[in-house]
């Protein structure tokens, strides 16, 4: 063991060190594209902890890279080279009382977000982060990456749902920033500099978060439309029809949902009409007097006037509600299980995502002909989870794989939109945000991250490489 592996083991004992030996289930990230062998992965219970490990790194200038749940999909929390140090949050998982008064909460940064929601149960709050992997991802690791979800067009991103931090800095100084309030006009919003710096400005040890009131009612309808163009016309009819209440609006293609009937067991699609593509769409409002069902049964029926719907259903009870959402969220397993993918994560003005699919389709059929092409997502925001498979009877996409990346993410940007809506950058895109977005942003970018580690030990590989010129 390195010196600086014997004085973590001091600080953090047996339970909060693990040696490289048995260190491979935090190396690889959930891809299995990025990762290398750590000194050791440190295992911290408390603030106090993860202080004394960063201070110790910091004064041997070894790299550190915090890790969650380790769901992301962009290489963002596991090393670029080997002999650093992994930080899992794991441990720090305390999840306080919620304070009812103010709708906030404060939690520990390994707290899973599954785990939150069944704490506020029965509290008359709920944290309004949906996503496929909440029963794993951590509170940290959605701070880190600026997390989504199927609710962000209503809720907001993560970053709109801290009130307050408490982050620990490179060299180990912990700033106190926990404050449980909306309005804090007191200087640069350091909080928000943290949601979406993916470890590379500091590391989220605590946080209050904004609760809102739970949904006492709540009406989901499966569609059928026959294309985007009418996905988005009748979703611009619904935002302006539903407003507040509506909180869900997902869409997927039919080649998706064909994948996850074909691979993910109990699935069930319980309408007799298919078309080009699928909307779920839900109203939920914390009153029992909005006229939830009214205000979406009359949309639909002006859809199906226009042409736009071509059937759908009401869910009538929460069984077929979830089922419903099944549909949507098992969409990136159907494809996993199909074999060899490309996923892409961009993200179009909501008016232009049917001008985007025609286009990138175009791009991707003449670079791949055959290439089957699966967009889902979510639509109100316009963030495509652009995905391919290979076309029939080939393994994969060999030299071909770059081009259609660069081809979509460039597409997207000029666009008006981003190549990077919800993953992040970690190690997969930095090549992209280097060629896509502008000198000047970039090295503001470096500029930040040499002010807040100048000795460029955390996460050094991810975002704006530490190095970079």
């Amino acid at each position: 063991m390195t010196e600086l592996g014997e004085r973590l083991s001091g600080i953090l004992g047996p339970k909060g060190w693990i040696p490289a030996a048995e260190a491979a289930p935090w190396t690889r990230d959930w891809l299995d594209r990025f990762g290398a062998p750590p000194l050791g992965v440190a295992r911290p219970a408390t603030t106090a902890e993860v202080s004394a490990v960063m201070g110790a790194a910091h004064a041997a200038g070894v790299p550190v890279v915090p890790q969650g749940g380790n769901t992301g999909l962009c290489g963002g929390a596991v090393l670029g080279a080997p002999g650093g140090v992994i930080l899992s949050l794991a441990r720090m998982a305390a999840c306080g009382e919620p304070d009812i008064a103010s709708g906030s909460i404060e939690v520990e940064a390994g707290l899973v977000l599954q785990v939150l929601h069944e704490a506020l149960e029965g509290a008359g709050l709920m944290f309004p982060m949906h996503l496929g992997a909440e029963g794993s991802a951590q509170i940290g690791g959605l701070i880190g990456t600026n997390a989504g979800g199927s609710h962000a067009f209503r809720f907001g991103m993560m970053q709109d749902l801290v009130l307050g931090l408490e982050v620990v800095l490179a060299d180990g100084t912990v700033w106190d920033g926990l404050r449980a309030v909306q309005k804090d006009n007191a200087g640069y919003q350091l909080r928000r500099l943290f949601c979406g710096s993916e470890g590379t400005l500091g590391i989220v040890t605590r946080a209050v978060l904004k609760l809102y009131p739970a949904p006492r009612q709540r009406a989901t309808a499966l569609l059928v439309l026959p294309d985007a163009a009418a996905t988005v016309a009748f979703g611009t009819r619904l935002r302006a029809e539903a407003g507040e209440v509506l909180t869900g609006l997902e869409f997927f293609c039919d080649l998706g949902l064909d994948l996850a009937l074909r691979h993910v067991p109990a699935l069930t699609y319980p309408l007799q009409t298919r078309g080009g593509f699928y909307l779920l769409v839900e109203v939920a409002s914390a009153s029992d007097r909005m006229p939830l069902e009214e205000i979406l049964t009359g949309v639909l029926e002006w859809g199906m006037e226009e042409g736009l719907v071509l059937d759908g259903t009401i869910a009538a009870s929460d069984a077929q509600r979830s089922a419903f959402w099944r549909l949507r969220e098992e969409q990136p397993e159907g494809q996993r299980l199909e074999g060899a993918q490309l996923k892409h994560d961009v993200a179009v003005p909501p008016g232009r995502i049917a001008e985007f699919m025609e286009a990138a389709g175009a791009l991707c059929e003449g670079l791949v002909p055959g290439v089957r092409i699966n967009p889902f997502g979510h639509l109100a925001d316009g963030n495509i989870h652009y995905n391919l498979s290979p076309p029939h009877g080939e393994a994969g996409f060999g030299d071909r794989a770059r081009d259609l990346g660069l081809a979509v993410a460039k597409l997207a940007t000029e666009m008006g939109g981003s190549f990077a809506a919800e993953h992040g950058l970690g190690q997969a895109k930095v090549g992209l945000a280097d060629a896509l977005r502008s000198p000047v942003e970039r090295r503001l970018m470096l500029t930040l991250r040499r002010a807040f580690d100048p000795g460029a030990t955390l996460n050094p590989w991810a975002v704006v490489p530490a190095d970079a010129a």
